[in-house]
């Protein structure tokens, strides 16, 4: 099964290497590539991480950063898609077994022992 990617959107970040600190400072770029956008819609693109992207517009990104994809879109592994290795069956209670005692060495607990108390 192949496992499910996500990603990180680092347009804020690319934008402040760049001495871009106002989400509004990429409209006149955007509108000089022939794309407009309203204040709140680039707001979003910038704060937000966006689910569908023009490419048009990640072109335009692209150029006004000038910056890779790679610098705008970092490629994860989807959070809880991560196989864990399986965990060895541990042994009964007071029992030992060689898989369960291997790597704890001298750490294993002593086992408590419950005593009755004498009451007068």
């Amino acid at each position: 099964m192949a496992a499910k990617l996500d990603y990180h959107w680092h347009l804020r970040k690319v934008m402040a290497d760049r001495g871009m600190f106002s989400t509004t400072d990429l409209i006149p770029p955007l509108a000089e590539r022939g794309i407009s956008l309203s204040s709140s819609q680039v707001y979003r693109l910038v704060v937000e991480r966006p689910e569908r992207l023009s490419l048009k517009i990640l072109m335009a990104l692209l150029d006004i950063l000038d910056c890779a994809m790679d610098d705008l879109i970092e490629p994860i592994a989807a959070a809880g898609t991560v196989k864990k290795p399986k965990k060895p069956k541990k042994a009964a209670v007071g029992g030992s077994t060689s898989a369960g005692a291997e790597g704890l060495g001298e750490l294993r607990p002593k086992r408590a022992r419950i005593k009755g108390v004498d009451r007068p």
